[in-house]
C-alpha cells in the first residue's frame, strides 16, 4: 500500500480556534479524519503529523526518505521563513505538494513568499480541507 505523509506546520493544532474566519471552524482532529479518510477512498496510507517545531518537521521529512510514497505538507507560518524545510524536502526528493487553507496571495505581502513551494510539484491554497484532497489526488495522478 502507497503511503502519503501528510505534515502541518505551527499553529495548525490550533484549528478551530485560531482566527476560524480565516482557517474555519473545524478543529485539527476533524482535519487529521478527513485526510485519513480521503487517502483511505483511494487505498492509500495516511501518516499525519503536526508540528510546531521547525527542526521537528525536517527529522520528519527526513525520516519518510524510502518511507512515504508521497508528501503533503502545509508548512504553515515556516512556508515563508524555512529554508531547512525546503533543503529537506529537496534532499528526499519524495513527490510533495504544498497546501495552505486560506489563500495566502490574497493575505499579507510576506506571505506570498513560499520556500517550501520550491521543492513542490504545486500548491493548493485557499480550499480549506479540500486542499488536501486536491493535493493527495494530485500526487495520485502525476507523481506515485
Amino acid at each position: 500500500m502507497k503511503k502519503i505523509l501528510i505534515i502541518n506546520g505551527p499553529n495548525i493544532n490550533m484549528l478551530g480556534i485560531r482566527e476560524p474566519g480565516i482557517y474555519g471552524q473545524q478543529s485539527y482532529a476533524a482535519l487529521v479524519d478527513y485526510v485519513t479518510g480521503v487517502c483511505r477512498e483511494h487505498g492509500l496510507e495516511a501518516d499525519c503529523f503536526q508540528s510546531n517545531h521547525e527542526g521537528a518537521i525536517v527529522d520528519r521529512i527526513q525520516a519518510a526518505y524510502g518511507d512515504a510514497d508521497g508528501i503533503v505538507i502545509n508548512p504553515a507560518a515556516y512556508t515563508h521563513t524555512s529554508v531547512a524545510i525546503l533543503d529537506a524536502l529537496k534532499a528526499v526528493s519524495i513527490p510533495a505538494v504544498e497546501v495552505h487553507l486560506s489563500d495566502v496571495s490574497a493575505r499579507e505581502d510576506f506571505r506570498h513568499i513560499s520556500y517550501a513551494g520550491m521543492a513542490c510539484q504545486t500548491t493548493f491554497a485557499g480550499y480549506g480541507f479540500d486542499g488536501y484532497r486536491m493535493a493527495i489526488e494530485y500526487l495520485l495522478e502525476h507523481c506515485i
